[in-house]
């Protein structure tokens, strides 16, 4: 007997549809074909432990499952429910006729219990698009699955319960989740409060006109001076995400398995990988290729901290990421691409001991030693940090005032303010939504300058042999310092502003 059970395959962050088919008859043999990999294969041992340990039995008869399309790697334990409803059904222990209308995935404990699986959102939204009635997974998986409306979603803790539910005997009501009032949820009580911040109000406004553009940023400053602090509370004044944004991110976190039961993520997120990362782990990839850090950071923020302390071939593969929000990993049978639309805040000490230039520090710094230390960061990779500025200990004055700081609530009202006029600038631009993301000739259209800028910004390039992508950049802090006073044309005081923060460009950095 032939019977067809419906699954799915997550590649890259897309779903496809996998028709797992279980044909019976006389003799003696398993054979699983369609380039399973070793986690589907050992599946016979947990479907027949299960089945045992659930009063059903594992039929003794030949037993060959196609896995198609059989020319696409499957991977992964997530098929183990496909597969046990599939020899049931083909065995006559499971009598339905609504089987084929539903994707059924999840991976079974030997006592029949049901674990959780990666890419829950990918498979939903899939099986919507191809007029599933509805998908049937483990309970943990639910409420990511559960935001795709127009979709039955069963969230089910053992095989005894799907069995049942085919069968009529049990009904399993399905999860429904308001994705507009899991979205709303409110935003007003960041973890992370730059009103816990004292001072600094100079390093405050550069966050605010990155936050504003979507600009990268690099801090640089002595130990203690406030880097980490104020990096962890970027994200609580960038504006709050849109719902296809929540969407995106949310799908990438579900295919790298980082949901656990959590429904749609409406914070955007924050990574800081830690410097011994390696190439494959920030950027994505592997024999089966999982998303990096970088696209786990989609639509919120890569903190890298210490970057000179990164390898520099693992900075190197971030080049075309950052220029091209999106990163693709080519193996010899396939290629997937995950997006990578992120802000890049890094921050570094001025020198190997941490206080360059500073004749009270307690470690001397010689000028060889400070070159080599920069040299591990290429001039390609600063070129495409927007904002570089210079990180200062705060004073004890300022760390003994009482008065509280401006809040990050009020800083993303001007944040936002600022996102909303560039949304409506590139409204007849796909793929571009803020400053940051401009092109050459979008610049030119969008940046004219006045012939008192034009000066300013010659004698600076001179001065400072500035390189033309530093020159955009420029353009770029610039349109958005203008952006934050609702200023309709650049002014030679944002280009003097926009100068001031390409601290690492300057003659006479280094000594």
């Amino acid at each position: 007997m032939l019977v067809k059970v419906f699954g799915s395959a997550v590649f890259g962050v897309d779903a496809t549809t996998i028709t797992v088919e279980v044909n019976m008859e006389k003799g003696i043999g398993y054979h699983l074909v369609g380039l399973p990999d070793s986690a589907i294969k050992e599946s016979s041992f947990r479907i027949a432990a299960a089945l045992k340990n659930n009063n059903y039995h594992y039929p003794g008869k030949k037993i060959i499952i196609n896995m198609a399309p059989a020319d696409l790697r499957k991977e992964g334990s997530a098929y183990d429910l496909s597969i046990a409803v599939g020899i049931l059904a083909a065995s006559g222990q499971l009598k339905s006729e609504e089987i084929n209308n539903y994707i059924i995935m999840g991976e079974l404990s030997l006592d029949g219990g049901l674990q959780p699986i990666k890419g829950a959102l990918s498979i939903a939204i899939k099986a919507k698009e191809e007029g599933f009635k509805g998908i049937i997974l483990p309970f943990q998986n639910v409420k990511e699955a559960a935001i795709v409306e127009g979709l039955d979603v069963y969230g089910v803790e053992n095989i005894v319960q799907v069995i049942n539910f085919f069968e009529g005997k049990e009904e399993i009501q399905p999860t429904k989740i308001d994705s507009k009032e899991e979205f709303n949820k409110s935003l007003e009580f960041p973890e992370f409060d730059f009103s816990d911040v004292k001072g600094q109000e100079s390093i405050k406004r550069c966050m605010e006109i990155a936050a504003a553009g979507g600009h990268n940023i690099i801090l640089i400053g002595p130990p203690g001076a406030g880097k980490t602090m104020l990096a962890k509370r970027l994200p609580s004044i960038l504006p709050p995400m849109s719902m296809q944004e929540a969407l995106e991110t949310t799908k990438i976190h579900s295919v790298a398995g980082k949901i656990k039961e959590a429904g749609l993520l409406t914070q955007r997120p924050f990574r800081s990988p830690h410097h011994t990362a390696s190439s494959v782990s920030l950027v994505g990839g592997g024999s089966y290729p999982q998303p990096g850090e970088i696209s786990l950071a989609h639509n919120g923020v890569l903190f890298l901290d210490e970057l000179p302390e990164f390898k520099r071939e693992v900075l190197e593969v971030m080049r075309q990421p950052l220029e091209d929000r999106e990163v693709t990993i080519s193996r010899a049978k396939f290629t997937i691409t995950y997006p990578s639309s992120f802000m890049l805040v890094a921050s570094m000490n001025p020198s190997p001991g941490g206080y360059f230039n500073d004749p009270d520090a307690p470690i001397s710094t010689s000028p060889a030693e400070m070159q080599r230390y920069m040299n591990k960061i290429s001039g390609p990779l600063l070129d495409r940090i927007d904002i570089h500025i210079e990180v200062t200990p705060v004073p004890f004055e300022k760390l003994a005032e009482t008065r509280k700081a401006e809040s990050s609530v009020e800083i993303r009202k001007r944040v936002t303010q600022a996102r909303i006029i560039q949304t409506e600038r590139y409204k007849d631009f796909e793929h571009i939504h803020y400053n940051a993301q401009m092109s050459s000739k979008l610049i030119r259209e969008y940046c004219a300058l006045d012939e008192m800028s034009l000066n300013l910004l010659k004698t600076a390039m001179e001065r400072l042999n500035l390189s033309a992508r530093a020159y955009d950049r420029i353009l770029k802090v610039s349109r958005t310092i203008a952006d934050l006073e609702q200023s309709y044309s650049i002014q030679s005081h944002h280009i003097a502003e926009a100068i001031q923060y390409r601290s690492l460009d300057r003659e006479g950095w280094l000594g």
